[in-house]
């Protein structure tokens, strides 16, 4: 197993935990993990590298080591334009000036592709994996939004302790059966922390789980995709069941119609993978990042 290095980068204010595998003198591949997830989940998909990387992968805000961004009660805000300020200053740090590549699962998918139409220059190559935006907000379901998310304001949801390490890997097996108790408990280690109490904390910040007060607007995000001028890997896991509780009652053909506005879109999918292919078949993921972004 590849060991990496934990350094800290503080960008607008915010403290951000910069995890790092590999030669400092390799092309820098820069990897994007998704929601209630951390950096270090890309470790399966890093050891199966055949070729020398440095690879980039940092902790989101709100989750693992880097830090929230603290309100008074219930953590912090969680949007898009925040994450995207964040991903502007890490590259700027590590890739100045320089055309990187973007690998992102789920919402670090849906990160790398909005930052790559926003700032095409600055992309090379995206490989998204499971990233498919979200279904299109409707207008009338603003005030019911906008009630969910006062509700959620005055009483904040918490995260789920664990007595023992053994517990957060039971439950990170719970969500994906496909995961190996080997790689849970490796998985566990890092994306918990023991408490003073002797408990296990999941490392995440409440505050994501409080739904947004905004729509997803479905048009503006195709605009942006519009302007991406890298080429785009998008993967799917053939299991993967996530698309369609995305989409809802929306067909699947409708849906799927928004990836029109990828001006070079490819697709793939990786067999006896769900939703966390990196996990389930790193060797394919990793192996499919080395031929697209070579």
């Amino acid at each position: 197993m590849q060991t990496h290095i934990t350094e800290f980068l503080t960008v607008h204010g915010q403290r951000l935990a910069i995890h790092q595998w590999g030669p400092a003198d390799a092309p820098p591949l820069f990897m994007l993990h998704g929601w209630m997830d951390v950096a270090a989940s890309f470790q399966f998909v890093v050891d199966a590298l055949s070729q020398p990387w440095r690879v980039i992968a940092p902790d989101a805000r709100g989750f693992g080591q880097s830090a929230w961004p603290v309100r008074e009660k219930g953590g912090g805000h969680y949007y898009f334009p925040d994450y995207l300020a964040d991903l502007d200053g890490v590259l700027d740090h590590y890739a100045s000036g320089q055309p990187v590549n973007l690998v992102g699962h789920s919402m670090g998918a849906n990160l790398a592709c909005l930052y790559a139409g926003v700032r095409p220059q600055r992309v090379r190559r995206v490989v998204d994996l499971e990233g498919f935006g979200m279904n299109a907000g409707k207008t009338g379901d603003a005030p019911r939004r906008l009630a969910q998310w006062l509700d959620a304001l005055r009483d904040p949801p918490r995260m789920r302790a664990h007595e023992a390490l053994d517990g957060v890997a039971a439950q990170l097996r719970r969500t994906n059966p496909r995961l190996s108790t080997e790689r849970a408990v490796f998985l566990a280690q890092h994306w918990s922390t023991r408490t003073a109490d002797g408990t296990y904390e999941i490392l995440g910040d409440p505050a994501h789980k409080i739904p947004g007060p905004t729509p997803y607007r479905l048009d503006e995000v195709m605009a942006i995709w519009s302007q991406i001028q890298a080429p785009v890997l998008h993967v799917e896991g053939r299991d993967s069941i996530t698309l369609r509780r995305i989409a809802g009652d929306t067909p699947e053909d409708e849906f799927r119609a928004r990836f029109k506005a990828f001006p070079n879109w490819r697709e793939t999918v990786i067999e006896q993978a769900g939703h966390m292919l990196h996990h389930d078949q790193p060797e394919a993921v990793a192996a499919l990042i080395e031929r697209f972004c070579v």
